[in-house]
């Protein structure tokens, strides 16, 4: 009797149905930045639930969530190059999981830790091994865009085929061992000091130039200065700076050493 009662009542049938709805919640919300995998009894449906409300069936489906956002990995790899020096990395890659394939990257991998684990961090590891192999630590340091570019490509390829998308890579530090360094830095000193001590012998050869082409000038001036002094000059030249009075120890005949006579001095 209690029973029928309770069933005839609006209020309580309501008050049952709010309660079931709410132990048992057909309902489920995908955030922004989000896809839901649904499962049928735990097998991955083919159904991908975008962003809002989606209605399930209580206790035969779940959903699980995966962010399809850009996320950040940092991982730190160590390598030898060709000419088999020890080699640092630190790379940054930027990431995301393709949004249409997020059941199947779900149900082959996991979740994000596991992607991050299992598929991402030995991908990197090995394809950073392989590049830098290719490469002498001086033609990493000169290369660097090259070497970027390839490790970009590979990595790419690679997670693709994991329904995994490279957004960006970025390398952030390379760095060898202390000794190579120190080979490094003493070799660009060396550098510097034969380019100095080049510079100083090219200057030297520049001086002495300057200084053989000043000799020559001078050698050709009074050459030419030579050359230029004729009899005639030098009669006219004694006989403009002549003062007029013959010295009283010079005679005619000491005249004649500058080809000079008295006709000439009595003509002035």
């Amino acid at each position: 009797m209690a029973k029928n009662k309770l069933l005839s009542n609006p209020t309580s049938l309501v008050f049952i149905g709010f309660f079931i709805l709410i132990i048992l919640n057909p309902f489920v919300i995908v955030n922004a930045g989000n896809r839901g995998v649904l499962m049928r009894f735990g097998k991955v449906q083919e159904q991908i639930l975008g962003e809002g409300i989606h209605v399930i069936i209580p206790l035969v489906d779940t959903v699980k969530k995966l962010s399809v956002r850009i996320q950040k990995q940092e991982i730190a790899a160590e390598a030898s190059t060709k000419d088999l020096q020890e080699v640092f990395t630190d790379l940054v890659l930027n990431w995301h999981i393709n949004p249409e394939t997020t059941n199947l990257i779900f149900q082959k991998i996991g979740e994000q830790q596991d992607i991050i684990e299992r598929i991402i961090n030995p991908a990197i590891e090995e394809i950073v091994k392989a590049v830098m192999a290719k490469y002498t630590a001086e033609e990493i340091i000169l290369k660097r865009e090259q070497v970027k570019t390839e490790v970009d490509s590979l990595l790419t390829q690679r997670l693709g085929n994991y329904y995994i998308k490279v957004d960006d890579i970025s390398l952030v530090h390379i760095d060898f061992s202390p000794r190579f360094t120190e080979a490094v830095e003493a070799k660009q000193i060396a550098e510097q000091e034969a380019k100095k001590a080049g510079f100083r012998v090219l200057q030297a050869i520049k001086d002495a130039e300057v200084k053989i082409n000043l000799a020559k000038g001078e050698a050709e001036a009074h050459q030419i200065l030579q050359n230029s002094l004729t009899p005639e000059i030098l009669k006219r030249q004694a006989i403009n700076q002549w003062n007029g009075n013959l010295p009283l120890i010079m005679g005619k005949e000491d005249l004649k050493f500058l080809n000079l006579d008295l006709d000439d001095l009595k003509k002035l």
